[in-house]
């Protein structure tokens, strides 16, 4: 690879790359677009396609495409070549300002929950000029917004970029009050870390149920899974650093800040994580590094698993939402210094974000909900579905102290003591971490922990930052009509974090005890399935937030609870075809083969001895005869329950359907057909056990 300062961003029209090819006017405006959300002037438009063209067809591009996210977690692009004939017939090279501005793709065959039918199908793409274009093999591709004829936003980003300029809006008005006028902008900035696992490939395509779903339907518990904890942070295999180089050279390239790399917890995970951007921007990187995890392992003969539970008995995959708040000036607005409880302004922010997931808890968990996820929260390796916040000791106590009135006298500077004069003693952080809480405050940002794995991380930050600009709105609509500041502003402190302190817990979130605390003491929310949060997102105060900050109108709102109960009821359907074929297709044949060979076996003992011993064979025809009377008969009654729900108009009444039938019958299914993998021998089962498939990477 070449020196990295130089392939860092190679392929991306950056910045460096726009002062190259355009002029300094149209530079500085298209600039001001950037930096302070302005409108794109017209008049430039031409001139910005004109050079980015030109540097596109420099680096080999042939072809260009709006890209752009609609509302199943990918990405979406069309391609059209630059490509133009004149009135002479001859072959030219042509990209106009309209070319990059807008689109016009098929918006009736994407998911739209209502708002676009069949016969209704114009659409438009529009140019996000915050996020760069960039190239990837022959093609420009141009970062893009997605709507409908009619206006309704179609995808992720549009949401997104509108909850990114109500929380500036409101964040700039809280700064003017403590004088703050230099700051023209406050962007929530985000870095996601990515879980995920590798397998190889041969061996994937062995397994109908990972090549249909993403994750394994049957699988006992392998000898070794993760019990000794010696895959977490562990050397990393040649094959997988293989992976992981020819990974990072291509997310540099893209301009992707991948940062840190390591083995996971579980044998065969691993995890990515990228610096932090603004929160388009990551939300546009971390598509990439999904798409770019599967197409490069696979050309190192793997296959990238991005599901978040693929295998039971071992921890899922999560991504790790890391949020905060920065001004244009380099301004961390989380970032509590070494006195935070002399900084006011930290704690106004701070409390702002507790009592917006206090009050929008729920939709915290909506925008996490998917039938995978499911699988994954709650056991010991994701946060549980109960939603609550982690400070640390030393910022609640400073909170405490103002809800009591009492002084807070502070601490002594406190470090850590290992014991050996040659290493140097090591100042502690402010926070502890807490690996069991959704919602996490660690140092100068929060971690919201529940993200699932391959889901894209726009719908959490679009709850973020709508909830934490609501909740400023109200704190600038009362500061700016007070007559003491100082005393509103300790006021509004200590009251606001009296009211939402419930939602503050530092403690085992895996504890039964604290579910039962949060749910019959505190009176916080608890979906643990995705129907039930589901059921929620039209309530009224969801319905005001959204409207009230235009991120979503009622009706885009409707689409997308109307989309994400159909993605949890098709996805368990594929799941449960999935799961009748294998039954019936590899796992019966193969019981009827052992039960056939042991039953031979006997006849052989018996012809020849009939004192011979025959527990064995007995015990396990007469075990698996009835393990395949138990899968004949679920299998069955799986089928027909599928076609019940199938049969069921309302959405929402399948997804209920799915989640008291189908998913009870899904995990009797697995059961029985474990058990008999545990009986049969390795010739005889008809796919990779756990064991080959943690172990196929070497």
């Amino acid at each position: 690879m070449a020196n990295l300062a130089e392939t860092y961003g190679c392929m991306v029209f950056d910045d460096r790359k726009m002062k190259t090819y355009l002029d300094p006017e149209v530079y500085e405006s298209l600039r001001r677009t950037i930096r302070e959300g302005k409108k794109l002037d017209p008049s430039v438009s031409e001139r910005v396609a004109d050079a980015m063209k030109n540097w596109a067809v420099e680096n080999g591009a042939t072809h260009f495409t709006h890209w752009f996210q609609p509302m199943n977690d990918v990405t979406a692009e069309k391609h059209d070549s630059f490509l133009e004939i004149d009135p002479e017939g001859t072959a030219i090279l042509s990209f106009s300002g309209r070319n990059l501005m807008m689109g016009e793709p098929d918006a009736s065959s994407f998911p739209s929950g209502g708002l676009r039918q069949t016969f209704e199908a114009r659409g438009y793409t529009i140019w996000d000029a915050s996020s760069y274009a960039f190239i990837k093999g022959k093609t420009l591709y141009i970062p893009t917004a997605f709507c409908s004829y009619t206006g309704e936003a179609l995808d992720k980003k549009t949401p997104l970029l509108r909850s990114m300029e109500a929380l500036n809006r409101e964040a700039l008005r809280i700064l003017r009050l403590f004088g703050n006028e230099k700051a023209k902008q406050v962007r929530a900035t985000v870095g996601a870390e990515q879980e995920y696992f590798l397998i190889d490939k041969k061996t994937f395509y062995k397994r109908r149920d990972l090549v249909y779903t993403g994750r394994t339907l049957f699988g006992a518990c392998a000898p070794k899974g993760q019990e000794m904890g010696d895959h977490y942070f562990g050397v990393i295999k040649p094959r997988v650093a293989a992976f992981m180089e020819e990974l990072n050279e291509e997310l540099w390239k893209l301009g992707i800040p991948a940062k840190t790399e390591h083995n996971e917890n579980a044998p065969s995970q691993h995890e990515l994580a990228c610096i932090y951007d603004t929160a388009n921007v990551a939300t546009d990187n971390n598509q990439l590094v999904m798409e770019m995890m599967q197409k490069i392992a696979e050309s190192h003969g793997l296959i990238c698993l991005l599901n978040e539970k693929p295998f039971a008995h071992v921890n899922g995959s999560g991504k790790h939402n890391n949020w905060s708040l920065a001004t244009d000036t380099g301004v961390n607005l989380l970032s509590p210094g070494n006195t935070p409880s002399l900084n006011a302004q930290f704690l106004l922010f701070l409390v702002a974000v507790i009592a917006a997931v206090d009050e929008y808890q729920d939709l915290l968990r909506i925008s996490v909900a998917t039938a995978s996820n499911d699988n994954r929260l709650g056991a010991n390796e994701a946060p549980p579905a109960v939603i609550s916040m982690f400070l640390g000791e030393e910022l609640t106590a400073i909170l405490e102290a103002m809800d009591s009135g009492e002084d807070y006298c502070g601490r002594h500077e406190k470090t850590i003591k290992l014991g050996v004069d040659l290493l140097p003693k090591l100042p502690r952080d402010t926070t502890d971490r807490n690996r069991t809480s959704p919602f996490a405050f660690t140092g100068n940002k929060f971690e919201f922990r529940m993200v699932g794995s391959r889901s894209s991380i726009a719908d959490s930050n679009i709850v973020i930052n709508s909830a934490v600009a609501h909740v400023l709105r109200k704190f600038a609509d009362h500061l700016e009509s007070v007559s003491d500041f100082d005393s509103a502003l300790h006021d509004l402190i200590r009251d606001t974090f009296r009211k939402h302190k419930r939602i503050v817990f530092n403690g085992n979130g895996y504890d039964d005890q604290w579910i039962k605390e949060a749910v019959e003491v505190r009176g916080l929310s608890n979906y643990p399935t995705t129907p039930d949060a589901l059921s929620h997102l039209l309530d009224p105060k969801n319905v005001e937030l959204m409207t009230s900050e235009r991120i979503y109108s009622e009706s885009e709102l409707k689409s997308r609870r109307e989309i994400y109960l159909d993605t949890y009821v098709k996805t368990v359907e594929i799941e449960a075809r999935t799961m009748e074929r294998m039954v019936l297709k590899d796992i019966l044949p193969a019981i009827l083969s052992f039960s056939g060979e042991v039953l031979a076996e006997a006849e052989k003992k018996a012809a020849f001895s009939a004192a011979l011993p025959m527990q064995y064979e007995r015990e396990t025809v007469e075990e698996l005869a009835k393990v395949a009377d138990i899968l004949t008969k679920k299998v069955h009654t799986l089928s027909g329950a599928v076609e019940q729900v199938d049969a069921d108009p309302d959405v929402q009444s399948r997804a209920f359907r799915i989640r008291d039938s189908i998913l009870p019958l899904m995990k009797e299914l697995r059961s029985a057909a474990d058990r008999a993998e545990e009986r049969i021998p390795r010739h005889l089962w008809p796919f990779p056990t756990y064991g080959d498939l943690f172990n196929s990477v070497q």
